[in-house]
């Protein structure tokens, strides 16, 4: 399996002129665009990709045998050639997306919503290595760029943070990385690199697999259960992150407040600080979650597949709002694969809504959101008990599955309530796996 990771690398503040550079290519890449959309018709009978950028590349570049058609190299002379085809790359994308909603558009036969063709748009260039990037030397935290000063292409020496490299150098030595892409965040510069990997993910059998289910929640982060597939829980872990999430609900607080007294146009600032704060506690969720799996040697990681879709309402709207949780399964999952994990997704409904023990619905604490009552009286953690049932959902379909059918309809006549998966719980799998065992030794 192939595993493409990216890393940011900030540029330090000093004198070069990285603004100058992306100001020339964005205007290069807004001169191709309307340059292409002018004779998209005589690039659209070249099915060929690679003549289509060929043809599109001739018809901008001034040739003995081809007059200039264009005064592409009179607006931006000197521009590299690398630089000069990303940006006739990046145009033709535009235009070829631009055509194809149009046509889609206009098949529908709708009155409004036709497609713009925007010329304006965030291009960032690529610095190819050799002709556009150079590194510096081993050990020290720079590089070397080729950047436009307002007249001519020169190489200029870029200060790289020294955290970023530190880290590139202690998880990605010894990995050849992609040519970088400028980024710019929150009014920083950055170089990001991409590594490719190929990885080989785990292939134990169903029946000797140990797997991670993990229940996300709003009141505990996270609830992870080890567990066999014959239900033998090997470990259980509550991952929360308390001083995050206090510092998050400080900041939307203080939000709040100003919006009461300055309006919500002029809190964007603050609620940008407030987004970051989030995300950067999605990442610590989903790493925790993956340092846990791989501790107790799991080989699949179980998530719900979780989907919100409609009006949210009551007293938890925006705690909900906030709730990044396909965020933190897509960070987990790539980070599970790098470790040559797999990642499994069950359906949600009503794991939590019934105990783990088969007895029924649970009631929930009015107080203490976590907490519920059992039909036996039993008072348990509403998300440890979701977890496991997370967890015998995953095994009870991976057992089922590859079994003949009339296997499969004999061990559901003797445990009907695995029939309806929406239904199943813990108690659900200890039976089944019963039930097998006593099929086999038949």
């Amino acid at each position: 399996m192939r595993i493409v990771s990216s890393y940011g690398v900030e540029i330090r503040k000093q004198n070069i002129p990285v603004r100058q550079t992306l100001e020339i290519y964005r205007q290069a890449v807004r001169y191709l665009t309307g340059v292409y959309a002018q004779v998209w018709e005589e690039l659209r009978e070249i099915s060929e990709t690679k003549k289509r950028f060929n043809t599109a590349e001739h018809l901008v570049h001034t040739t003995k045998n081809n007059p200039a058609r264009f005064d592409f190299d009179l607006r931006f002379p000197k521009m590299p050639s690398y630089l000069r085809r990303a940006a006739i790359q990046h145009a033709l994308g535009s235009v070829s997306s631009y055509e194809t909603r149009l046509g889609l558009w206009k098949e529908t036969g709708a009155l409004s919503g036709r497609p713009k063709l925007t010329c304006e748009n965030y291009a960032m260039p690529v610095f190819y290595r050799d002709v556009m990037y150079r590194e510096g030397a081993e050990g020290k935290d720079e590089a070397y760029l080729k950047l436009y000063d307002g007249h001519d292409w020169k190489w200029f020496r870029v200060c790289l943070k020294h955290t970023d490299m530190e880290y590139l150098r202690r998880n990605w030595k010894g990995k050849k990385a992609s040519a970088p892409t400028l980024e710019k965040r929150h009014c920083r510069y950055f170089l990001r690199f991409s590594y490719m990997e190929e990885v080989t993910l785990t292939k134990t059998p169903v029946k000797e697999q140990i797997i991670c289910s993990v229940d996300l929640g709003i009141n505990t982060d996270a609830v992870c259960t080890i567990m066999r597939s014959d239900g033998t829980v090997l470990g259980r872990k509550f991952i929360n992150f308390p001083s995050e999430k206090d510092r998050m609900y400080r900041v939307l607080g203080q939000i709040r407040r100003f919006q009461r007294e300055h309006g919500s146009a002029q809190a964007k600032g603050r609620w940008a600080y407030a987004r970051r704060l989030n995300t950067e506690l999605a990442r610590k969720i989903a790493r925790a979650v993956t340092v846990c799996a791989e501790e107790n040697h799991a080989d699949v990681i179980v998530f719900e597949h979780l989907e919100m879709n409609g009006k949210i309402s009551g007293n938890k709207k925006q705690k909900l709002h906030l709730w990044r949780k396909q965020d933190i399964q897509k960070r987990c999952e790539h980070q599970a694969h790098r470790k040559g994990l797999r990642v499994s997704r069950i359906c949600a409904w009503n794991t939590s809504r019934f105990a783990y023990d088969g007895s029924g619905q649970v009631l929930r604490d009015g107080k203490n959101h976590s907490i519920c009552t059992f039909q036996t009286g039993k008072r348990y953690n509403c998300d440890l008990s979701a977890s496991y049932n997370i967890g015998a959902r995953y095994f009870i379909r991976e057992l089922l599955k590859p079994l003949p059918a009339t296997e499969r309809s004999l061990l559901e006549a003797k445990v009907p309530s695995v029939k309806r998966r929406t239904s199943c719980v813990y108690a659900d799998l200890r039976e089944l796996h019963s039930q097998m065992k006593l099929l086999k030794t038949a």
